[in-house]
Parts: C-alpha cells; structure tokens; sequence
C-alpha cells in the first residue's frame, strides 16, 4: 500500500483517505494529482467523493512548509447518472492555512467532465485504475520489522507469480494541472513543497482533517501497526513535523538498520533518513522532469516505483518488492487528465 486505509479515521470513510499524491510536468503546466475513495475498502464502503469534505493541494514557495497557496476542490451528491457537481477555488497567502478562508471560485463542473480556465488551468475528477503496485508479502514484512525493531523478514516466494495488492482495484482521482507560468506567479518561487489534505464539515461548523499526505509510503512503513502513530502523522501540520515525529522515526529507521547490519553507524543513518523524510511534504521543481529516486525526490509521476526507493532507504538496502509498473492494470495516458482508465 502507499496510504490506502492508512488510519482508522481513513478506514472509517474511504471517500476521505488520500492513497496516493503525484506531481509532474503535464502538458501544459504542472500537474497535481490526488487518489482517494480506493476499492481496497472493500466492495459496500461508499464510493466516489464526500459530498460535506473539502479536498485541497496545498503548496509551500517559501520553504517554512507552512502553505502559501491551496487549490481546494469540493463537491455535491451525485445526480441520478453517478455525476457530482464539483468546485474549484484557490487560495493565496497567508489564508491559506485558515479554514474560514472561503477563497477565488475559478471552475464549476461536473465529475467526468474536463474542465478549463480561460488561462488554460484544468480540473478532471473521475474514476481509474489505481497506478499503484506493491507486493503484499514485502510491505507486511517492513511495517512488522519497523512495529519490533527487527531485521525485515520477507518470505521467499516465486516472483513470478507475484500479484499486486491493488491488481483489479479502483480509485477516484482528481487531476489539477496548472500552467507553469501561473503557478511560478503565484508561488513566486520555482521551487515548491506539495501535500494533500482532506477535511470533513463538522456539526459544530468546522473542519476535521482526515488525511494528509506527501512523499509516499510514509503511515504503511513507520505506523502500518500503529494506528495513534497514523493518526499523528495525519493531523500534524507539515511546520510541526520535524519537532513531532523526528525523534520517533530516528529511533524506529535506527532499530532496523542495526538489526539489519546494514549501517556502520545505525543511529546516524537513522537521522538522516528523518532529515530526509521530514517534514512529510513532496519537493518539486517547477518545469523539471519529474523523479522519486533514491538520489533525490522531485516531485512523482505516475510510474515511479516508490513502494521500492522507499523501502531501500529506510533500511540502507536494496529492497525489491519484485514487481514493476507491468503489474498495473492499466498505463497512465501522455494527454490529460492522465490517470489509468478504469478498467
């Protein structure tokens, strides 16, 4: 898993968790894309997007991982076809982190439609295919040797007869993709951070963040076991992420590597690895390719085996899953909206 169903408030409503965020140069800008409401809930869990949640981009120019700019999008209950009414508005500066800030409306659609700005901005929100691939006998594997501090004890089986965990399973995306000139003036920086939020009305007239997510494969290698750490991870602001969690991930990467013997300096490598991986939030470079490697991340495409570079890094081997983007249903597209088609 990437963060499919990475908490219990995620498993409480699948509309509300972030599987999965990418960010790449499209077409004509760059793009942003955020997977939720997975069929891995389970064929009656409720599909599509929550009609009371707000699903936003948040974007940091400015380096203090606090958000300068928010695209956030909202939708309706569906018509009597499946469709949902959407909404897109932006937010710039220091509203951006205020949940009161209402912002600037830029499009009004409809699920399935591929929508535009006059300045060629363009919003799609559907089903696909998950782009996703793991092996479920490697990530059980690393979440139990990160809960006990121990070596990661991968069974052996024959890789050819691998099968991904979300081989057949569907998503909702939304697809964002933003000229570059717009977004460098918004921004006012070619260099960006990029999470995902979703947030739920609550009675009292609030909001309730649900998930978060940044880099990938976060919540399934260091809290896969330990839902109060899951829930931390999601409710914590990107800013307060090294002060919260960077002691915790030092102590759990530096269990492993010294049960792995892969480190001649178990500890060291464990901080570094929190330096690297905190604040939880996506780097990228406005109008460069786009790559999640071991040498760097900027920022994620749909083909990036990010199960794989992360699993190598947190425990300072090469760690295979043994399968590749192959294992997916169905390729990613080079024309907009981009996603899988639903297969």
């Amino acid at each position: 898993m990437s963060h499919h169903l990475d908490s219990p408030a995620a498993r409480a409503d699948a509309r509300l968790n972030i599987s999965d965020v990418y960010v790449f140069p499209g077409e004509i800008g760059t793009v942003f894309v955020m997977n939720v409401s997975s069929d891995a809930a389970g064929p009656d869990a409720p599909k599509g997007f929550h009609p009371e949640a707000r699903y936003e981009f948040k974007i940091d120019g400015s380096g203090d991982a606090v958000e300068d700019l928010v695209f956030r999008i909202t939708f309706a209950t569906p018509d009597k076809y499946g469709a949902q009414p959407m909404e897109l508005s932006q937010i710039v500066g220091d509203q951006g982190s205020d949940d009161d800030a209402s912002g600037t409306g830029l499009l009004n659609g409809a699920t399935g439609q591929a929508l535009t700005t006059s300045n060629g901005l363009r919003l799609w929100a559907g089903q696909a295919s998950d782009p996703f691939w793991m092996n479920p006998a490697v990530v059980e594997a690393v979440g139990q040797a990160f809960l006990h501090g121990t070596d990661v004890a991968v069974p052996e089986q024959d890789l050819s007869k691998a099968k991904s965990l979300f081989s057949g399973l569907k998503v909702y995306s939304i697809v964002l993709e933003v000229p570059d000139s717009e977004l460098l003036a918004l921004t006012g920086a070619q260099h960006m951070n990029v999470w995902a939020v979703t947030a739920l009305a609550t009675d009292a007239g609030g909001w309730r963040r649900i998930n978060r997510c940044g880099l990938p494969m976060v919540s399934p290698i260091f809290a896969q076991f330990d839902d109060d750490l899951a829930e931390r991870l999601n409710q914590t602001p990107p800013a307060d992420d090294v002060r919260a969690f960077s002691k915790e991930i030092t102590d759990l990467v530096t269990a492993v590597v010294a049960a792995r013997g892969t480190a001649a300096d178990a500890h060291a490598y464990g901080h570094d690895i929190a330096e690297r991986v905190l604040p939880n939030v996506l780097p990228y470079t406005i109008g460069t390719p786009g790559v999640f490697g071991f040498a760097r991340f900027n920022g994620r495409t749909l083909t990036d085996n990010a199960g794989e570079v992360m699993f190598s890094l947190v425990t300072d081997s090469a760690l295979s899953i043994g399968l590749t983007k192959e294992a997916v249903d169905a390729p990613p597209t080079r024309s907009f909206p981009y996603v899988p088609a639903a297969v």
